[in-house]
């Protein structure tokens, strides 16, 4: 594994040491980590921003030695309303793309793994994704 993005549940289940996630994102983290690099973006920060009061605490806990902040290409925002699109069509009922759209579509395009625990969605919209899960 070189690099790896990981989903915001994992990271939230580190940070907040989740009673029943703890043990395995933080594994899976560390593994990450001692193998590679954590990647994370926009829509993974934003997420994450939600437990912290202040940017400068979050940043302290994002640090770039340990993880690699990216933007999302175009492509994979192209790629993520198209996967919103093809939910629409089966049904799904949100009006705008939900973040996982994002994320997944931006593991796609960069060939990345992700790390979640939450693959139902990943493996629907992005069957070529490699997911690491429980």
């Amino acid at each position: 594994m070189k690099a790896v993005m990981v989903d915001t549940c994992v990271l939230l289940d580190v940070i907040t040491e989740d009673a029943t996630w703890f043990t395995w994102s933080e594994a899976m983290v560390r593994r990450a980590a001692e193998e590679g690099t954590l990647v994370i973006n926009p829509v993974i920060y934003a997420e994450l921003s939600v437990g912290f009061a202040r940017i400068e605490d979050m940043e302290d806990l994002l640090t770039p030695d340990l993880f690699d902040y990216r933007p999302i290409p175009r492509e994979a925002a192209f790629l993520a309303g198209k996967s919103f699109l093809e939910y629409r069509r089966r049904g799904g009922v949100r009006a705008f793309p939900l973040p996982d759209f994002f994320i997944g579509a931006h593991a796609s395009v960069e060939d990345l793994p992700l790390v979640t625990r939450d693959a139902g969605r990943f493996k629907t919209y992005f069957p070529r994704l490699t997911l690491i899960c429980p």
